[in-house]
């Protein structure tokens, strides 16, 4: 493939941004390809090669890149009325009200600007309900940019700060335990829960794989927070409205949050979030509590309209349907090549989630109830290889992923998330012959 245009552009990035780009999940090696444009389930970068897109944004495409007619007309009508104005619209309205409707945990919602707004809001809102400072959050969970959980620690001490810029009295506020691991959360609040406000837990750890959580694993978080007072928070900014399809995760595992954080799907492509949950503890946000968030784009038009036909598009197409028997097809796929062209390795995600982590050890086929991705199956023989916290990822291959796998994969024509820890993801666009390709692309890597 050519990639003379990318080269120029990269060279002249360097120039104005660190490192050349905006995110640093985007400084791939040895340099990005620049995107022209988006065409369904495809991306074509600017020397005119065209990629089967897994990356999708990290998860808010949904549909994919080309939009269906209707959506897209809301949009441009939405364009054409004005983008902000400073005052409430109908559709933001509208957009809480679906969102209500839909998931279990929420009875009022705040819309914000981003993950990272809405994970730093819902921490602030159960320090204030609870009149507590202390949060437990999960090793190897990203719950944003934000001071109170970009931290670094594990079974249960404080954490340091995970950044510079950090102040080490940020995080001594914030205790680290392993996902999948219910005997350290119960130390950690028979020890300390007088003095927790919340636990924030992905309740799939989709930033370290898609991994699954163990049988039994959320409910104790739920008794946990339920017996010492603190909330339990949801962070579903990646899994909202993607696993579990309308219900969210939370519906999927039958789990019920006191708070939800949401992003990504909910905007249809454009920067957007929200905090959710039960009504007494909104309630405590301004301007009705004491609890202050404000902001000048939330609830931003144009977001909240691609947001809402989106979502109603999926619900009246049955867009969730789809997207579960994909996965399962290119999941079971994945599954077949692994066990004949690398033992080790472990396939996992659920609904329109996926990832294969070049795990070391474990070569047993899986069990029956992990043929599309790991379910922690007691009965599997693989279960005690299979990655069930953030350390099991670190322990795999991440150097033969990123240097070796990724950059052949890309050669095949197909865009994966960049390193070993960020799931991919499924659109609507996809198709049963896109998964046949992918999987021989697999083949051909592997």
């Amino acid at each position: 493939m050519n990639h003379d245009r990318s080269r120029d552009l990269y060279d002249r990035a360097l120039s104005v941004f660190p490192g050349g780009v905006n995110s640093p999940v985007r400084a791939v090696r040895p340099y990005p390809f620049f995107i022209n444009r988006g065409d369904g389930a495809y991306v074509v970068d600017v020397d005119g090669n065209r990629y089967l897109d897994y990356v999708m944004a990290y998860g808010p495409l949904l549909l994919g890149h080309t939009l269906p007619e209707r959506v897209t007309a809301r949009i441009q009508s939405q364009l054409s009325d004005g983008t902000i104005y400073g005052a409430p619209t109908e559709v933001e309205v509208e957009l809480g009200e679906f969102i209500v409707r839909h998931v279990p945990s929420i009875e009022r919602i705040r819309f914000t600007n981003s993950g990272t707004e809405a994970t730093n809001t819902a921490v602030r809102l159960a320090r204030g309900y609870t009149g507590r400072d202390q949060v437990v959050i999960v090793g190897g969970g990203y719950h944003g940019a934000q001071e109170s959980t970009l931290v670094d620690g594990d079974h249960g001490e404080p954490a340091g700060p995970g950044s510079a810029g950090v102040p080490a009295s940020f995080a001594e506020h914030t205790i680290s335990v392993p996902f999948n691991d219910p005997a350290a959360l119960r130390d950690v609040f028979e020890e300390r829960g007088e003095n927790i406000a919340c636990l924030m837990v992905e309740p799939l750890l989709g930033n370290y794989g898609c991994i699954d959580p163990i049988d039994g694993y959320l409910e104790t978080a739920r008794e946990l927070t339920a017996e010492h007072g603190a909330l339990l928070i949801f962070d579903e900014v990646m899994t909202g409205f993607r696993i579990g399809g309308l219900g969210c995760a939370q519906g999927a595992f039958d789990v019920t949050p006191d708070l939800t954080t949401l992003a990504k799907v909910i905007g249809g492509g454009f920067p957007v979030g929200a905090v959710g949950g039960r009504d007494e503890v909104m309630e405590t946000l301004t301007p009705v509590g004491d609890v202050f968030h404000a902001s000048t784009y939330a609830g931003h038009p144009v977001g909240m309209t691609a947001g809402l036909e989106m979502l109603r598009y999926a619900a009246e197409e049955n867009v969730y349907p789809h997207l579960a028997d994909l996965g399962d097809q290119l999941r079971a796929g994945l599954t077949d090549i692994v066990a004949d062209t690398a033992p080790g390795y472990t396939v996992v995600g659920r609904d329109s989630m996926f990832k294969v982590i070049f795990t070391r050890e474990g070569g047993d086929a899986p069990g029956d109830g992990c043929t599309t991705g790991c379910r922690h199956d007691g009965s599997c023989p693989r279960t005690s290889y299979c990655p069930q916290d953030a350390a099991g990822v670190d322990a795999a291959e991440t150097e033969r992923w990123e240097r070796l796998f990724w950059q052949g994969m890309k050669e095949e024509g197909v865009f994966l998330t960049a390193n070993q820890h960020e799931s991919q993801f499924l659109s609507y666009a996809h198709t049963t012959e896109d998964i046949e390709t992918t999987l021989e692309a697999y083949k051909t890597v592997l």
